[in-house]
This record gives structure tokens, C-alpha cells and sequence, in this order.
């Protein structure tokens, strides 16, 4: 039998198939009692510094608590397992009880990357999302990325509001069924990526707050009450060993760091991803950012992490493709070509300029970072799910215009993302949904309408009210995309484009990623850009795309990879909603 287990400085750690190690810190409990079935509550030892332990004569399956003080009694903030939801007891886990058939599966190198977003419980469980491998496979995927799995009140979240970070939600399936997961996945070439929420505990059940104040800082304020506090050692253990954790454990090929700008200790997450780089150095490990900060000083080849979700990419593209320009799309809506080109070339549009919409400056300089550095899309959880009802692209703009993005998307030098669904043009919405309990669900239901007053479509209260509930069932329910859609006209003709273009970039522009650098961009009309690469191998690779109703004139050279009209650039013209890429051998295009 092969197993994986990590050792973490929180929580239950099985000794023997008898013996457990407790261990949890809570500087505000003057005494901590541990509470297991079928066993006489057992005094914790205090170590000093918070910390209290024990040694207990308890197998994997017992379900345990931590008695903090005389009325409470909570679970394992690094449960494993739970035995229900949130509130209910922790379960102690054999991590070396999965027999793994890919234990030596190493990874895939990161220019390899294309990652497939989406949430397991609209895919259903971890089960469904297994039986969906060989379809993604065929796709051209070659990394899924979960939305988080860590224990959420109830049974319907996205993740983000999770509180038990180490412990998969049971909702989704259990720990076995992840790791099998994982190890088919593995199995067929596939890399799954988890992405994971340092910057906040969840509204319901975050029961730190009671035993380990100074867990978090109070000086300082996000949107979800005081900022978790990375300054103290236990909580920065607390957290590396979560990613090391999901890493070893499970064998995740990487991770997403959710809203990293919310976490005041930036310099925290250079020591945690150094400390990943230097305690699996044998593994193709990737890390990624999700950071408004644009903090190019993190990423490869001076930081130790990969790339960077790019959301200024999307939100100079989104409102080329819809018109859309309220809220912080207004930074990006004016000159959108000219602001594609910038992100084409060099990363970022951000990169320390002041945003209009946050009245601050924002980023820090990228035009030296490889294309690979950004992670580029067209829709994601976010993107789709933070609007008022969930609408999709297809639902937004036309079909021709969508498809010549979906070229621009596939084919760039930049890490492409797509979005459960995205490759057949689902037309199930993906809406933001929770089950909260009696207490939070009105308040969340009330705070998600009253998000979009500012908007002009919703100053009238009436239009805010058929916003749908997130916490009724039924909005769950109509987020799960149907992937029959793909088998039926316009869906399988989205889907035969999609896998065209995927195997043009396996074949023809990813073997000669590594090393490519941007050779510059520039807008060739009011929604179109021209776009050049030099790839590793001395090639050029060239894109132009034209998001606009109208023809626009394009002197791009090189052999036609792909072209959304045959013989578009027949007369020196790119069509309307048109994109074309060509690769240019050494010496054949004049660049420089």
C-alpha cells in the first residue's frame, strides 16, 4: 500500500492504528480538554505559548472535539474530517489508507497549462467531476482547478466560505473519493489544481474566535471583519502546512491563493511559497496568484510563483465583447484596443498607474515577465457568478465575436483558463448560491441584492427583488451546466472549435513556449490588435484579432495556424468579429 501523509503542527496526527497525537493551539483556554466518543474526556498538556497536546489511545473514525472551556467544545480547527457539518465533531483520518495506482506521477511543466475552472458540487461531487476526465481529456484540458472543497456551512457554496481548511467538504464526497480524483486524473496525464482561501474564515462556524483571539489582528479590517494575522508564528504553521498539506497528501498539482491582497503580511507569501519550493523539489509544484495588487515581484523569475491570474485581460476584454462599462470596468472600457495590446505584450495594463475606480495606484511594472506569467480568460467564478443573475457570455454578445476571442484565448503565449462549460457555450448561468443557517441567510440574500443598487439597470427595488436568493435550492440547481448541450447544434460546433484550437496550441505554439518573450502589440483598429511573439525556438507567432463590427486593415506575416474565416487576410484586411494566427519561421518576419 502507498500513502501520503504530511506532518502538520495543528490537529490530529494518527501515531499507530491505536494511538493519536492532538495538538492545538488556543493561548485564550487556561485548560483544554479533549472529548471523544466513547471515551472519559482526557486533559490536554499546556506547552506554553498556547499550544496544548495529547497522546490518546484513539484510532482512525473516532470522533473527537476540543473542550475550550466550560460551554464550549469545538471541533478541530485542522479537522480532517468532519462528522457532519461545521459544528459537528472531527473524525481522525489514516492519510495512508488510499492506496495511490500514480503514486509516482510527477507533473507536468507549467507551459503545458490549460486550465479547466469549476465547482465539484455543480459537477456532482467529486465522483461526477472524475467521470468527467475522459471528456476533458479529449478536450485538450491538461489541469482542472477546484474551486475550494474546505468544509462550508450547509450544504450549497461556492467555498469561500469555508472554516475548516484542511477538511474536504463531505457534501462534495470523501477524502478517498478526492484522492481517486486525483490519481485518475493522474493517470490520464491531468494535473488538478485546488484553489485555496488564506485571507478569511467564513461567516459560520470560524471557531477561533473564541479560544485564539490573536489569531487575527484587530488594527487591521477587510471585508470580512479582522484581518487573520500572519505576523504570529502558529498562524503562518497554520497555513503553510495547509498548502503543504493538500500538496503531499493529496498529490494537488497546484494552487490558486485566493484575494491575496487582502493578506496585510505580502511578504508572507514569498516564505510560503520558498518553504513549498524547498520541500518538493522532485514534483512539478505550480503556484498561482489571485492579487489586485498586480505584484509582479512575486512571480517567476524573481519570486517563486508561477503566474498571476490576469484579470485586467478580462476586463479590458469583457467589455469589447458586451459594451458593459459600469463598475471597475470603467478603468477599462476607453481605448480597449489600445489597453489589449498593453496586456498582450506586457502582462499587465495596471502596473502602478492610478485606477480611476480605486483612486489609488495599482500594480507594479511586468513588461520583463514571460507571457506565461499571466493566466488569461474570458469568464471564471467571479466573472460569471458576481453578476446579478449569472449570465454567461453567450448570453452578452454574438457568436461570431465570442469565437474570435475564444481564438485570442487558446492560442496566446498566456496561460489559458476556461470555465466549466465554457467549451460548448453552456447556457445555464452560474449564480452566486450558499445555505446559510436561519440567522445568515436573510442577511446574505439582502446584502447580495443591495451589491447591485449602484447599478443603473437596478435602482428600482422591484428589479433588485428578482435577483435570485442565494440560498434557495433552486438556485444551485440552475447553475449546473447540462453537458447534453454539447451534443446538439449551435453547442457542437463551440465544442469542435474549442478542441481545434487546443490541438493547434498543443501541436504547434506549447513546445515552443518556454523562452518566448513578447515582441510588442498594437491596436489596428477600435477593437482590434495585432499581437507578436518570439517564441523559444526563434519563431514568431503572430495573432490579430478584431472584436469589431467592421473590417480593419492587418499586415501580419507567417504561415496561417488558424483562422476564423479562410483566406482572411486574402487583401490585406482582417474581417469583422475575425481572428487570425500565424507562425513565421526564424528570419522570415523581420522582427527584431
Amino acid at each position: 500500500m502507498t500513502g501520503f501523509a504530511q506532518q502538520t503542527r495543528w490537529g490530529a496526527t494518527l501515531l499507530a492504528p491505536d494511538r493519536t497525537h492532538f495538538r492545538l493551539w488556543a493561548p485564550d483556554a487556561s485548560q483544554v480538554m479533549l472529548e471523544a466518543e466513547q471515551h472519559a474526556p482526557q486533559a490536554m498538556n499546556a506547552q506554553g505559548d498556547g499550544w496544548h497536546e495529547v497522546v490518546a489511545p484513539l484510532g482512525a473514525g473516532t470522533q473527537y472535539r476540543f473542550r475550550v472551556s466550560a460551554d464550549l467544545a469545538v471541533p478541530d480547527p485542522a479537522s480532517r474530517l468532519q462528522a457532519g457539518d461545521v459544528h459537528d465533531a472531527s473524525v481522525v483520518v489514516d492519510p495512508c489508507a488510499y492506496a495511490w495506482r500514480h503514486a509516482d506521477w510527477r507533473g507536468r511543466p507549467w507551459h503545458e497549462v490549460v486550465l479547466y475552472e469549476l465547482h465539484a458540487g455543480a459537477m456532482g461531487g467529486f465522483a461526477g467531476v472524475q467521470a468527467a476526465l475522459p471528456r476533458l481529456h479529449d478536450l485538450g484540458v491538461t489541469a482542472i482547478e477546484l474551486m475550494p472543497i474546505n468544509d462550508h456551512p450547509g450544504s450549497r457554496n461556492w467555498g469561500y466560505d469555508g472554516v475548516l481548511p484542511y477538511a474536504p467538504d463531505t457534501t462534495l464526497g470523501t477524502p478517498d473519493e478526492l484522492k481517486s480524483l486525483i490519481d485518475a486524473a493522474h493517470g490520464m496525464g491531468l494535473m488538478v489544481f485546488l484553489d485555496v482561501v488564506y485571507n478569511h474564515f467564513g461567516p459560520d462556524g470560524a471557531y477561533l474566535h473564541a479560544y485564539a483571539k490573536s489569531f487575527f489582528d484587530e488594527g487591521i479590517h477587510t471585508p470580512w471583519g479582522a484581518a487573520i494575522d500572519f505576523k504570529k508564528p502558529p498562524v503562518r504553521d497554520f497555513f503553510e502546512d495547509n498548502a503543504l498539506f493538500w500538496l503531499n497528501e493529496y498529490r494537488f498539482d497546484g494552487l490558486r491563493f485566493d484575494a491575496v491582497h487582502a493578506i496585510a503580511e505580502a511578504d508572507w507569501l514569498d516564505v510560503l511559497a520558498a518553504r513549498i519550493r524547498r520541500e518538493i523539489p522532485d514534483r512539478h509544484v505550480h503556484l498561482v496568484l489571485e492579487n489586485e495588487r498586480n505584484g509582479a515581484r512575486h512571480l517567476k523569475p524573481s519570486g517563486d510563483f508561477d503566474a498571476q491570474w490576469n484579470d485586467d485581460g478580462h476586463n479590458i476584454l469583457h467589455p469589447l465583447l458586451t459594451g458593459e462599462r459600469e463598475g471597475y470596468y470603467e478603468d477599462f472600457a476607453e481605448s480597449g484596443a489600445e489597453k489589449l495590446a498593453t496586456v498582450l505584450s506586457e502582462g499587465f495594463l495596471f502596473q502602478g498607474q492610478v485606477s480611476g475606480h480605486l483612486g489609488a495606484p495599482r500594480g507594479e511594472p511586468s513588461a520583463h515577465l514571460p507571457p506565461t506569467a499571466f493566466v488569461l480568460f474570458l469568464q471564471n467564478h467571479d466573472q460569471v457568478g458576481n453578476r446579478a443573475f449569472g449570465e454567461r457570455l453567450p448570453a452578452l454578445t454574438d457568436h461570431a465575436t465570442l469565437e474570435a476571442a475564444a481564438a485570442l484565448l487558446l492560442l496566446s503565449p498566456q496561460i489559458p483558463m476556461l470555465f466549466m462549460g465554457e467549451e460548448w457555450g453552456a447556457t445555464a448561468p452560474f449564480l452566486f448560491f450558499t445555505d446559510h443557517n436561519a440567522e445568515l441567510a436573510p442577511l446574505v440574500t439582502a446584502g447580495r441584492r443591495k451589491e447591485f443598487a449602484k447599478f443603473a439597470v437596478f435602482q428600482d427595488p422591484a428589479t433588485r427583488e428578482r435577483i435570485p436568493d442565494p440560498n434557495a435550492e433552486a438556485t444551485f440547481h440552475a447553475s449546473i451546466p447540462d453537458p447534453a448541450e454539447a451534443t446538439r447544434p449551435p453547442h457542437d460546433g463551440i465544442l469542435a472549435l474549442h478542441r481545434r484550437l487546443l490541438a493547434i496550441r498543443h501541436a504547434r505554439i506549447v513546445p515552443h513556449l518556454p523562452g518566448a518573450r513578447a515582441l510588442g502589440a498594437q491596436a489596428i483598429g477600435e477593437k482590434a490588435v495585432l499581437a507578436r511573439w518570439r517564441l523559444g525556438d526563434g519563431s514568431t507567432l503572430a495573432i490579430a484579432t478584431n472584436l469589431g463590427a467592421d473590417p480593419v486593415p492587418c499586415d501580419a506575416a507567417g504561415a496561417p495556424l488558424f483562422e476564423s474565416r479562410a483566406g482572411a487576410l486574402a487583401e490585406g484586411r482582417l474581417p469583422a468579429r475575425c481572428t487570425v494566427a500565424l507562425m513565421a519561421r526564424p528570419g522570415q518576419d523581420g522582427a527584431a
